[in-house]
């Protein structure tokens, strides 16, 4: 059996290639892709040959961690799973192609546990669950105790910033704001305040989650802190990141560095889709066809009004 994927064969080098899968184990199962997402964080870097050293880095790859599809085959345990619609976070059943992340394919060959059953309803912005989980995570306790202080601050009004702002609305805290620099993005927001970080002279923020993958920003966020206060880096930073000490010093700043989601995270996200606390809609922008990734790949980087590209497989 082999699959459609996309290659990125070396940076801003795209192509579409028949790759072959391997036979699927008892505890695995074959996923028809549906959709898959486009990350404008890790992908834009792996896109721009950008990526930091990172566990399997190296081209060719097939890049994605966002698909959504039908399970088309199972082994004994899971014959029942087959139709069932999953979100898989990626895949790594490529040979020599490394996969990283590896789910923009038509067709993946994952562990069981690893496709996550969709809530009802949900269709193509299911691509968008390791996103939510990713902002889920930033705010839970991931089993350490109390959860992180929620959010007064948002720093960037992407899908992961408008995804952290849902969450703190559905959470009681409808006071969140979100800084925005671009006029194209500053439009959508549900339950909260955006605007211009010009416009803003607040400098008592308990906690500042940036999202916007900016390097350079951390000594402004930490002049916007309270004494005592904490700034939470919860996008992909592709440089190193450096800090002034003294205004840190004289308000004890923290930096924290939010982590990759963890399946519990997505558990957790799944029951808040599932209960209606948390939307995905107006989330997705743009569709085009999985034959033409090479022009989505470049406008889902450059547009500024391209919030989320998806490829639509299902004509694979």
């Amino acid at each position: 059996m082999n699959t459609l994927a996309v290659v990125l064969d070396a940076p801003e080098r795209l192509s579409l290639r028949d790759l072959p899968l391997p036979q699927p184990q008892d505890d695995e199962v074959v996923v028809g892709v549906e959709w898959s997402g486009i990350s404008t964080g890790t992908e834009r870097l792996l896109w721009r040959g950008e990526m930091p050293m990172f566990p399997g880095m190296g081209y060719p790859l097939v890049p994605g961690y966002e698909a959504v599809g039908r399970v088309l085959a199972a082994g004994p345990a899971g014959a029942s799973r087959v139709g069932e619609r999953v979100f898989v976070p990626g895949a790594r059943c490529y040979g020599e192609v490394r996969g990283l992340f590896g789910a923009s394919a038509s067709h993946l060959v994952v562990p069981a546990a690893k496709a996550v059953p969709v809530p009802g309803g949900l269709g193509a912005e299911a691509v968008l669950m390791a996103l939510a989980a990713t902002a889920y995570h930033a705010v839970a306790d991931g089993g350490r105790g109390a959860p992180h202080r929620p959010p007064d601050l948002i720093v960037g009004h992407g899908v992961l910033g408008r995804l952290l702002a849902r969450l703190s609305v559905a959470a009681g805290n409808p006071d969140v704001r979100v800084w925005e620099t671009d006029p194209q993005r500053r439009e959508g927001a549900q339950g909260y305040q955006v605007l211009h970080p010009d416009e803003d002279t607040r400098r008592d923020y308990g906690a500042i989650y940036d999202v916007s993958g900016d390097a350079d920003l951390l000594d402004t966020l930490i002049g916007r802190l309270a004494p005592g206060g904490e700034v939470v880096l919860a996008g992909f930073y592709a440089r190193p990141l450096s800090l002034n000490f003294v205004p840190a010093f004289m308000r004890e700043a923290r930096v924290r560095v939010a982590a990759e989601w963890k399946p519990a995270d997505l558990a957790a996200v799944v029951m808040l889709l599932a209960d209606g606390r948390l939307t995905l809609d107006g989330l997705l922008t743009h569709v085009l066809p999985a034959a033409d990734a090479g022009m989505a790949y470049g406008q889902a980087f450059g547009d500024a009004a391209c919030l989320k590209m998806v490829l639509d497989w299902r004509s694979h």
